[in-house]
């Protein structure tokens, strides 16, 4: 049921009215940053129109099929063997996935989609096929998810799930209805870690304020972890801001590309950011309850006292920009280098 999930009750209305008029677009556009929920809806959704036994216009959450939908893995593509052009299928039989596998989504599962979408439902009222990360489609794959979108059939029912809507072709958007899902609420975070994943207070409020908005992100944070990168980051923002200390820097560029913490590079680039940020944000007079690493405000005031608000936008342009240079394989380390040198003399 919608209320199970987190936030967005406007998107939660949303449904709730095309499914009690019964007047559900063939084409769905769930739009928002990631880890908001946008999948557990799509899933939620696929489950109410499948129900055996629906709660007014909702899933009862009991019944065969909301179990098999609820429980379909709908893994990433990562086996050797997994067939990268297909759609992936979970337990119930009306309901598939196309995912993205290396950065793309390919042709070949939009084109079994089209020819899918055109039977009737096997064993439900519905047939529901959730584009995941949609935004990765090649325009080859846009061009053969157009045919679908122009032929739709009664039955059949698409879900594209993104967090970059401009990536599509305006052919595509126009004919999608989209719905719009927003950041999480910080508290309705903390309370979710805290009574469901049985996570510390404490750390439920780290992980809550850090997580912009997304569950997801969340999730797949752990706090000790995230205070050891934040606590580097700090260094580097401290050596910016209070010593114009460079040998500190080259030493945290050395520590950030330590190949035991390859893994960790970008992020701990979005740790940065995110410090950067708040210490932007209290410079600006911004309220304290605003700012996301909160336990260490006597640290980051400090910072902000020395800051000068030009140089902290011009910080995370240059991030960004090393960010889009790491897709053509650079050299990290003279890059980590000279993002920081260059950050010092702004």
């Amino acid at each position: 049921m919608f209320a199970n999930l987190i936030g967005n009750n406007d998107a939660k209305d949303a449904l709730r009215r095309m499914l009690s008029s019964g007047r559900i677009p063939g084409a769905l556009l769930f739009t928002g940053e990631e880890g908001v929920g946008k999948r557990l809806f799509a899933l939620e959704l696929a489950k109410a129109l499948n129900c055996r036994n629906p709660q007014g216009v909702e899933a009862c959450d009991t019944c065969p099929s909301c179990i098999r939908i609820a429980r379909s893995p709908f893994a990433p593509y990562s086996k050797e063997d997994d067939n990268k052009e297909r759609l992936i299928w979970g337990e119930h039989p009306d309901v598939a996935m196309a995912r993205i596998h290396k950065r793309m989504i390919r042709v070949g599962p939009i084109r079994e989609l089209d020819r899918e979408a055109n039977f009737r439902p096997y064993e439900g009222r519905a047939r529901v096929f959730i584009i995941d990360e949609a935004e990765g489609m090649n325009l080859q794959a846009q061009n053969a998810l157009l045919k679908t979108l122009e032929e739709p059939a009664a039955t059949s029912y698409l879900i594209l799930i993104t967090a970059q809507p401009a990536a599509f072709e305006p052919t595509i958007r126009s004919r999608c209805q989209a719905i719009r899902f927003a950041p999480i609420p910080a508290a309705e975070i903390e309370k979710f870690l805290i009574q469901q994943k049985g996570i510390t207070p404490k750390d439920a409020a780290l992980l809550a304020q850090t997580s912009r908005g997304s569950i997801g992100r969340a999730l797949a944070t752990d706090a000790d972890t995230y205070r050891e990168q934040r606590d580097a980051m700090l260094t580097v923002l401290q050596a910016l801001v209070l010593t114009g200390d460079r040998v500190e820097l080259l030493r945290s560029a050395e520590g950030l590309n330590d190949v035991k913490r390859k893994d960790e590079y970008e992020c701990r680039l979005d740790v940065l950011e995110s410090l950067i940020r708040d210490s932007w944000a209290l410079a600006l007079g911004r309220p304290e309850n605003t700012i996301a690493n909160g336990d260490q405000l006597p640290l980051l005031r400090k910072i902000a006292a020395g800051l000068n608000i030009r140089h902290a936008g011009s910080w995370l342009l240059q991030i960004e920009e090393l960010r889009s240079e790491l897709e053509v394989n650079i050299n990290r380390k003279v890059a980590t280098d000279a993002l920081f040198l260059q950050m010092a003399s702004s």
